[in-house]
């Protein structure tokens, strides 16, 4: 089997019945190609079910402060609501889908990120259970979801449980995005980024925010794994195909 392909999902296409079934016939597609695993969030929904019950919340340098009281909320959307539609339109796809959290399988173990709450700080550590599914041609669905030494449930950051995932697999990662990559302050497509590039761009605050967490993920993801790491946008199915091939597109994280 070659290389599998890890592709982390998030943004607006989750909101977005239209943009889920785009998105979704681009995968059936890439499947052909590679063995795929998928990782989710849905920091969006989240948010909303928090506001909905009058619960407030806040992110710093892009990623949540999870609140154990939030902890069930989360996990229903997460782990619940999402996964279980992404695996159900997934079926509907003719891609044999299977919904997990990160902890299935022992496949990632999480520290907790105490200055940030019930967050989940992922490490790879056991790979036979996604192994398994992707030789029976099973299509793995991940929620970020984890757990941490105690049994406690985490929210994890879903750019950096994709690139934990892939590091597990020696697998490539796509980061999808809204955009079609990362950009310049021109909003041009940056093609290719560097450690020392990309220290910079963070520096001078071109990458903020949500594309701050990306650009860290990718690059821990780079550094772990020597695999080849890219963000893109989801519209594009022509651009995650050429990744798929091994082809540039995006913007493509090299060390």
């Amino acid at each position: 089997m070659s290389s599998p392909l890890v592709i982390k999902v998030g943004g607006r296409v989750l909101q977005n019945a239209d943009h889920l079934h785009q998105l979704l016939t681009t995968i059936e597609q890439l499947a052909r190609l590679r063995a795929l695993v998928l990782v989710h969030g849905g920091g969006d929904q989240v948010q909303s079910l928090l506001n909905q019950l009058g619960f407030t919340s806040e992110k710093v340098d892009g990623q949540r402060i999870t609140l154990a009281e939030h902890i069930p909320m989360v996990t229903g959307v997460l782990a619940g609501d999402i996964n279980s539609q992404l695996v159900a339109l997934a079926q509907q796809h003719q891609l044999n889908a299977v919904g997990l959290t990160l902890a299935a399988g022992h496949s990632v173990t999480c520290e907790v990120d105490h200055s940030r709450g019930c967050v989940g700080v992922p490490s790879p550590q056991d790979a036979t259970l996604l192994e398994l599914l992707l030789d029976k041609n099973f299509l793995p669905i991940i929620s970020s979801i984890g757990v941490g030494p105690n049994g406690e449930r985490l929210n994890v950051n879903a750019d950096l449980a994709a690139a934990a995932i892939a590091q597990l697999l020696h697998a490539d990662l796509i980061l999808l995005t809204d955009v079609p990559g990362i950009l310049d302050h021109q909003g041009e497509l940056i093609d290719t980024i560097d450690a020392h590039h990309a220290q910079t761009l963070m520096t001078n605050g071109t990458v903020r925010d949500g594309m701050l967490v990306k650009l860290t993920a990718a690059l821990q993801a780079a550094q772990a794994s020597r695999r080849s790491i890219a963000v893109a946008g989801w519209q594009d199915a022509k651009a995650l195909t050429r990744l798929a091939r091994g082809e540039a597109a995006g913007t493509r994280i090299r060390l």
